[in-house]
């Protein structure tokens, strides 16, 4: 299967890594707007369901940032130096940090709240006329937390050049995070409905905001891999440092908020089976 897979995606891509980062990215901006279409037909998910499909996105992308890009990162491309890749990993933690103190969370804009202080308390921002420009600081969130995917299934295919043994690998983090993207897409189109974003306009950008992020990033992540190659460990470190750091900060928290916490946890553990099970498929 593996093999059989690998031998069809070289057919469409080419054997260069920065196309197959062209193509992965693609397909995964395509299943972000496959997600955020299903608005059109699933009106009104329940937030049991929203909640239990967003836990199984994060245990995808748990399991994923190890299998695929921490492990490679320190056991092949480190000689087994574990340093490099956890500078990384402390890099992209980092990166997120800084960035979303400049941009507001989602799902706090969202619900009208800022980020509960020290004491544990909340504070309701007052309601703004101004609609347009809740809209915009939305798309800039949700568009930030796309990036470090885009990134890791570009670093994916770029550690990958010239050993068809480690394609099978970038195969499997690229359709991981194309499955997470699914569930993550319609989340986020459903919390944009509820803010007011008219629905079949919202799942015609969706699609478009995660193309413009999300392919360009696989292919500078390729680029920059392939063509600088001791950057390689430090790329997939922080590649894998920001994915963990949306799931812990936002992606547990958000489903943990509404009472479904034990749906979300089940399908966060399924998510982390598939994606273990696919790993072990797709590069044996």
């Amino acid at each position: 299967m593996a093999v059989a897979l690998s031998e069809a995606f070289v057919r469409v891509a080419g054997s260069s890594p920065v196309a197959q980062a062209f193509v992965g990215g693609t397909v995964i901006a395509v299943l972000n707007l496959v997600g955020a279409s299903l608005v059109l037909v699933w009106r009104n998910p329940s937030k049991r369901a929203l909640n239990g499909l967003l836990g199984f996105a994060a245990g995808v992308m748990l399991a994923a940032a190890f299998t695929s890009l921490i492990i490679p990162g320190i056991e092949e491309y480190s000689g087994g130096n574990p340093i490099p890749t956890l500078v990384g990993v402390a890099l992209g933690a980092l990166f997120l940090d800084r960035a979303d103190a400049l941009v507001p969370h989602a799902h706090y804009l969202l619900t009208g709240k800022r980020r509960p202080d020290a004491a544990g308390q909340s504070e309701t921002l007052p309601v703004s006329d101004e609609r347009l420009a809740g809209v915009i600081l939305f798309i800039l969130a949700i568009t930030l937390h796309n990036m470090p995917e885009g990134l890791a299934v570009g670093v994916g295919f770029g550690a990958a050049a010239g050993d068809p043994a480690r394609l099978g690998s970038a195969l499997s983090l690229m359709l991981a995070i194309g499955l997470q993207n699914v569930p993550e897409g319609l989340a986020v189109s459903v919390a944009a409905i509820n803010a007011g974003l008219a629905r079949r306009r919202y799942a015609v950008l969706a699609g478009l905001r995660a193309g413009v992020v999300e392919i360009p990033l696989a292919v500078l992540g390729a680029v920059a891999v392939a063509t600088i190659e001791p950057l390689l460990p430090y790329a997939m470190g922080f590649a894998a440092g920001a994915m963990l750091f949306v799931i812990s900060d936002e992606i547990i928290p958000e489903t943990h908020r509404s009472g479904y916490e034990r749906t979300a946890t089940l399908g966060l553990m399924a998510g982390t089976i598939i994606m273990l099970y696919m790993d072990i498929a797709l590069a044996g």
